[in-house]
């Protein structure tokens, strides 16, 4: 029987111990945080005469953990108020709380006496049944648990959250020698659907599976920049988006870590992995222990291998030389490698191309490096299946949701080509795995193999390929298009069949920017409800569900004084967004990271808008010196009639304030939530924690609309204030102005806005209908296009991706 978790208790309020209560309250799960007792008063409890025993002094501790957790960048908490859930406490006097909650998370320093004191502690105030688990990030788990009480040991695991825990998709899950197995599928079900993680279990092993494999890669790393005389800027020029891993590639990673952190873990491998046939690799190297000498453990300290420094204007990246053990400015990295990988688009062409020459014994310095640190990588992570995951998948997820790598070990594997990769390696003198020895050994010689939306992995227990088990939860829309769901598509989107009687509207324009192709296929879909489906999802799976309308083409229109042009192109994306609005059967939009702009009109207009819990929402048109045109203003206008508390004008005046702000200001929500506090999701709106189930989530949601008997909305009539509403908006804006909060042209364009919120010129307030907003909010925009600075802005933001204030 899988158990509820309707209140934790998170034990240590350190950076991890706090953004984990911090994520728990994010998922609406009530939680106590509670860390020790200080030994001594700080200088200013001593100057206001406190004693030990007061109650502040006693929960110092823990309450500036949570503070810490409160001002974090980024941000730990959906939004401010979801600290509300976390009751803190210290471990002393509260410690009995933990008799109250269904899940006791320990978070306290990774020691191994620290940890079994506590839960000698805990284990007297638990309650049978009560699932525990460490954060530990490598301690065994058998040796924390053990001699407890079987009842505890049953209930017992770890599970390893990476930082920070908001972000990080990976739990590691590593079961204890006594853990019931359905108390491991609890742990699983509340950290993928409530915590919205990606959950993978590895054995009790030191550092589980993605610290293992990632240290030795840096650890490679190091040595590889020694042995070919690389810069620091050089090694991170090679680690980062060339081979498909994050933008901070290996240095500003292990700056941003510290190298305290990492210097703590590698000591823990070299320490516990006597077996290992790479354990000498495992011993801190000089040039860490130099640094950490100095103090210099990254950004937390000031400089790591990067150091930013303050000059007369913007501040200065400082690199480390780190022969000569001091900083300098960057160099900008030159391989010609990387240059000839960078046109090609996916991670999995481009990887044999960038080490193809060293491949064959030849190559520049960083085709070397690459190739000795990548086949490095993956023959270590091949060599360490199945003693720390039984499966080569786990080792993959492991690495793409922990460390951000696009391609885990086995799928660079198979992009460089198994049995290529295995002859130089040879070559070079290295012993193969048993593992690589049978994928060799098999007809396909490959580690996955995917055909028509179905992958298969090879299972190293049965020697063969052997089909990988699809969750019902989960829709792969690569996987159902390979599968002929296709029902319609263009160069911008595609209809795609999600099953019982729900299509899905597909965006695949680059950054997926709305134009005339996204808006054809939106009404195609909208056709299609007519007669063949009963519901359509607007979703997708790039890594942004839309950053708004294509500001390239709209400028060169603007430059060239195409105005009928951006007329109808502006009239017939309202046309597009009012066919979803009065679509005869549900339509559920899916957005998820950035859905800017027109990408945050789209779904204001649906039944029904199922978000991402990371969704960062928002009508930034003033921005680019517009302002939002595709019925974005008319439905903010919809809502803030909805707020209004009565029907007096004072009322929907005190409801469109905060509104007009946040349109006028760009204001982007920092999460699903918050899109909910700023307007843009509405009480009945859905939000999914895990991004990877969001899809077939929105299904659900439209199909339980459906069920209910759907029918869609009455024709809006919206109440405006004419004069009222603008005189106040222009004394607003007046005083942003004075206050320097605006620029002269923001009060241009603010008033625009404020234009078409009041309803235009009409003198008192009014209803009107939504075609009269549609057509004030187009002639504000095509007006505003035409004005130099707006082009000024729309240039400026599409040359360097930030906003201009001119």
């Amino acid at each position: 029987m899988r158990r509820q978790i309707e209140k934790a208790a998170v034990l240590g309020a350190g950076t991890m111990g706090a953004r984990i209560a911090a994520h728990l309250a994010n998922a609406g799960i009530p939680c106590y945080l509670l860390d020790i007792v200080p030994f001594e008063l700080n200088a200013e409890e001593k100057r206001k005469g406190l004693t030990l025993q007061d109650p502040g002094v006693r929960n110092r501790i823990v309450l500036a953990g949570l503070e810490a957790a409160k001002k974090s960048r980024p941000a730990a908490f959906f939004t401010p108020q979801a600290a509300r859930l976390i009751t803190t406490g210290n471990l002393e006097d509260h410690l009995a709380w933990c008799g109250e909650v269904d899940w006791i998370i320990e978070a306290v320093a990774e020691n191994l006496e620290i940890k079994r004191r506590l839960f000698d502690r805990v284990e007297s105030v638990r309650r049978p049944g009560t699932m525990v688990s460490s954060n530990t990030s490598g301690l065994p788990i058998r040796l924390i648990a053990e001699g407890r009480s079987e009842d505890f040991q049953r209930h017992w695991a770890g599970t390893h959250f990476f930082n920070p825990p908001r972000y990080m998709k990976l739990v590691e899950l590593i079961p204890g020698p006594m853990t019931l197995p359905e108390v491991l599928a609890s742990l699983e079900e509340v950290c993928d659907r409530r915590l919205g993680k990606g959950v993978v279990v590895a054995k009790d092993t030191p550092n589980f599976i993605a610290n293992r494999i990632g240290t030795f890669s840096v650890l490679v790393a190091l040595e590889q920049m020694r042995a070919l005389d690389m810069t620091v800027e050089e090694v991170d020029a090679c680690t980062g988006p060339a081979i498909g891993w994050p933008n901070s590639a290996t240095f500003r990673t292990l700056d941003i870590v510290g190298l305290d952190v990492l210097v703590h873990v590698i000591g823990n491998l070299y320490e516990n992995l006597a077996e290992d046939e790479s354990r000498e690799l495992f011993r801190v190297p000089a040039l860490l222990e130099e640094m950490i000498r100095r103090g210099w453990l990254g950004e937390k300290a000031g400089g790591g291998f990067y150091k930013r420094v303050k000059g007369r204007g913007e501040s200065e990246v400082l690199a480390l030389d780190w022969k000569k053990m001091e900083y300098r400015p960057r160099q900008k990295a030159k391989f010609g490698s990387i240059e000839t990988g960078r046109g090609i688009e996916s991670t999995r062409e481009r990887l044999p191309v960038l080490i193809g020459a060293a491949l064959e014994g030849a190559g520049d310095k960083g085709s070397q490096f690459l190739w000795t640190t990548l086949s490095a990588t993956c023959l270590y992570a091949a060599r360490r299946v199945p003693e720390i995951a039984d499966r080569v998948v786990e080792v993959d997820r492991a690495m793409r949701w922990g460390f951000g790598w696009e391609l885990g070990p086995f799928e660079a594997w198979d992009a460089i080509g198994v049995e290529r990769m295995a002859k130089a390696l040879e070559r070079d003198g290295q012993r193969l795995s048993p593992l690589i020895d049978q994928v060799l050994a098999s007809p396909q010689k490959l580690f996955y193999q995917r055909e028509k939306g179905h992958t298969q992995y090879f299972d190293l227990a049965a020697g063969a390929l052997r089909p990988l088990p699809q969750d019902p939860g989960i829709l792969v829309l690569k996987a159902l298009k390979e599968r002929s769901a296709v029902v319609e598509e263009n160069a911008g989107a595609s209809l795609v069949d999600l099953g019982d009687g729900v299509l899905c509207c597909e965006f695949h324009a680059k950054m997926n920017a709305i134009g005339g192709d996204t808006i054809a296929m939106l009404r195609a879909g909208v056709a299609r409800l007519e007669t063949e489906f009963e519901a359509m999802v607007i979703a997708n799976q790039e890594p942004n569900f839309s950053a708004g309308a294509n500001l390239m083409l709209l400028l060169m229109m603007a430059q060239e004084g195409e105005w009928e042009d951006i007329h109808f192109a502006v009239r017939q994306f309202q046309r597009a967004n009012m066919a979803i609005k009065y679509a005869p059967r549900p339509v559920v939009a899916a957005p998820h990271a950035m859905s800017l702009g027109g990408g945050c009109e789209i779904p204001l207009h649906a039944a029904r808008i199922h978000a991402a819990a990371e969704t960062y929402m928002g009508l930034v048109e003033t921005g680019v010196g517009l302002i939002p045109a595709g019925g974005g203003t008319k439905e903010m206008l919809i809502r803030a009639n909805e707020h209004a508390a009565g029907s007096d004008s004072l009322d929907l005046l005190h409801a469109l304030r905060p509104l007009f702000e946040n349109l006028a200001m760009a204001k982007v929500s920092m999460s699903g939530e918050e899109a909910r506090l700023l307007g843009f999701l509405r009480s009945q709106d859905l939000i999914s924690m895990n991004r990877d189930r969001q899809i077939a989530d929105a299904k659900q949601t439209a199909l339980a609309l459906v069920r209910a008997g759907y029918h869609p909305p009455a024709p809006a009539e919206i109440r405006v204030l004419g004069e009222e509403f603008f005189a106040a908006a222009r004394l607003a804006i007046h005083m942003m102005i004075r206050g320097d909060y605006a620029t002269e042209y923001d009060g241009v364009v603010a008033r625009k806005l404020a234009y078409v919120m009041a309803g235009g010129a009409i003198t008192s307030a009014q209803t009107v209908p939504e075609s009269y907003l549609l057509d004030l909010e187009r002639e504000a925009f095509v007006s505003l296009c035409g004005e130099r600075k707006t082009q000024e802005r729309m240039a400026h933001t599409l040359q360097t991706g930030k906003p201009l204030r001119n």
